[in-house]
């Protein structure tokens, strides 16, 4: 494998994760907004990653990788219907309806992701070493 393509994997990675990241804290920053309806309240975002791999080059057998971010999609989890009688976004029961973003899991997403991010960034650091010690031989 040549270290561009290395590289290159390992900045699929990293801009994988950048976009997690993102969603995380847009989630984390919406957390606390309501609605009137049901329809109109905010969800949280999960970004839907899709491997990158080509089994098959000039007829050689070669697994070039990476990962992308395929869609970003709407978290499922039903929304939280709370009863808020004074506030103007009431509905004439006097409920409104809250996102459904827990923000422990976003917390732990964002870990997750930092962490991903950074083991990427240690795949690069490693074989930019590897390509400097590799130079340092041939120079003798």
């Amino acid at each position: 494998m040549s270290f561009e393509r290395l590289m290159s994997i390992a900045g699929t990675g990293m801009n994988a994760q950048l976009i997690r990241m993102n969603t995380t804290a847009s989630n984390l920053a919406n957390a606390g907004v309501v609605a009137g309806t049901d329809a109109g309240a905010f969800r949280a975002k999960r970004p839907v990653f899709e491997s990158l791999l080509n089994n098959a080059m000039s007829g050689k057998e070669s697994f070039e990788g990476g990962v992308r971010v395929n869609e970003i999609i709407d978290d499922p989890k039903p929304v939280k219907q709370v009863f808020e009688p004074n506030n103007p976004l009431a509905d004439e029961n006097g409920y409104v309806f809250a996102s459904n973003v827990n923000e422990i899991e976003e917390l732990i997403e964002m870990m997750d992701a930092s962490r991903a991010y950074q083991n990427n960034i240690e795949v690069i650091s490693t074989a930019k070493q590897l390509m400097s010690r590799t130079l340092d031989v041939i120079k003798v």
